[in-house]
């Protein structure tokens, strides 16, 4: 199975990065960057911006793309490719609260981003900056 997304690593003028806290396929807590499942039509940088505004409550702006991210892993016994088109964004305003997928945002330093990840990708992305 493939499934394609688009997320955002969202740095301000301090040079903070926003995190969300979700929950893993094992209903764990985990610090990650935004993104999320491209919509039918959707292009991957309409996607990161609207998946950004959803998960953090922020409209940002593009600054550009970044690495595109392919891993697998295991939903319901199967094999699921997936593909993550990132970009680099600003944030432009605060425009509502996060959804229900999120249990919390946080603007982190960038040596806390590194600290709170969990996975190697969100690292790496953050690493770079």
């Amino acid at each position: 199975m493939l499934q394609f997304s688009a997320g955002g690593l969202v740095v301000d003028a301090e040079g903070r990065v926003l995190m969300i806290r979700a929950r893993d396929l094992r209903e764990r807590p985990v610090w990650t960057l935004p993104k999320g499942t491209l919509a039918p039509g959707e292009t991957p940088a309409d996607a990161a911006l609207r998946e950004v505004r959803e998960e953090t409550g922020w409209r940002c702006e593009l600054v550009r793309a970044l690495e595109t991210v392919t891993y697998w892993f295991q939903r319901d016994g199967r094999r699921v490719k997936k593909t993550v088109s990132w970009f680099l964004m600003r944030p432009v305003e605060k425009v509502g609260e996060h959804d229900h997928e999120v249990d919390e945002v946080l603007w982190a330093t960038r040596a806390d981003a590194l600290a709170r990840v969990r996975y190697d990708s969100d690292r790496r992305l953050i690493a770079a900056l």
